[in-house]
């Protein structure tokens, strides 16, 4: 028990770390900054332009290819890397404000977040090693090795269940503005608040709605035997636009991913950390 106690109180005084803090402020910069130019490469799919993987690895590798764009990259990186140690200590210490039920699913929360963030952060070191094809070739690869594999179409089912419902998460914690209480509403001037809450409204029902379509594709692809459609959020950018006013609905989602990029940098000054 006295173990356990010293493990927490060590893990508290991380999570309290001024330089931690800092540097998850900044991993909220770079994070916006990669959503906008995920909105940008959304807009190009929109309108039949892209040629990039139109994700947040397209998004990196478009970034990466500008002046300065590796220095950017990697510092996304960091920051990135120290917002997953920020919410894996929550995850594990945090969120005592809460009690019970609410803390159990904040702390789970913060711990999808962690392997999010850790994710993102991996993906931008791919990017300025220049290592690998673009994610979606990838994902596609992946898709077809497992459902090879015993048992493997019902794990790329499952997975395909999973990120739909997280779809569904996304557009309900938007809806409701639960991303609210995670903010220092009470340091906002009014006309923040309102953006604020117009912007996270927005940015969480976009990423919602793109995230719940790629992941009825990836459980379409595991009923009918077809990893070309498991490409995850470039996939389902793609199928929006070849709907019915494709190009008005995948404007309208690029506009709400912009708009949760603009929120991040919102995040990097008023977010409890």
């Amino acid at each position: 028990m006295s173990l356990t106690r010293s493990a927490e109180a060590t893990a508290s005084r991380t999570a309290d770390s001024r330089w931690l803090e800092l540097l998850a402020r900044a991993g909220f910069i770079g994070y916006g900054i990669v959503h906008l130019l995920f909105a940008w490469l959304a807009l190009q799919i929109a309108f039949g332009k892209s040629s990039d993987d139109g994700d947040q690895s397209g998004a990196l590798r478009t970034l990466s290819a500008q002046p300065l764009g590796k220095f950017l990259v990697i510092a996304i990186a960091v920051g990135l890397l120290a917002m997953a140690i920020w919410q894996g200590l929550e995850a594990a210490v945090g969120h005592r404000a809460e009690r019970g039920k609410e803390r159990v699913m904040e702390r789970v929360a913060s711990a999808s977040r962690t392997v999010m963030y850790l994710y993102f952060a991996w993906t931008a070191l791919k990017v300025f090693r220049d290592v690998g094809s673009n994610s979606a070739d990838q994902q596609e690869a992946l898709t077809g090795k497992l459902m090879t594999s015993s048992g493997g179409r019902w794990l790329v089912g499952l997975a395909g269940l999973v990120l739909a419902a997280i779809g569904v998460g996304l557009v309900i914690y938007g809806i409701l503005k639960k991303f609210e209480k995670h903010l220092k509403t009470g340091e906002m001037s009014p006309k923040t608040r309102k953006l604020a809450r117009r912007l996270g409204m927005a940015g969480y029902v976009a990423k919602g709605v793109a995230y719940g379509i790629a992941g009825l594709l990836v459980i379409v692809a595991a009923v009918n035997y077809d990893p070309e459609k498991a490409r995850g959020l470039d996939a389902a950018l793609h199928t929006l636009r070849e709907q019915s006013y494709g190009t008005l609905l995948l404007t309208l989602v690029a506009l709400g991913i912009a708009a949760f990029g603009v929120y991040c940098f919102l995040q990097s000054r008023y977010r409890k950390v």
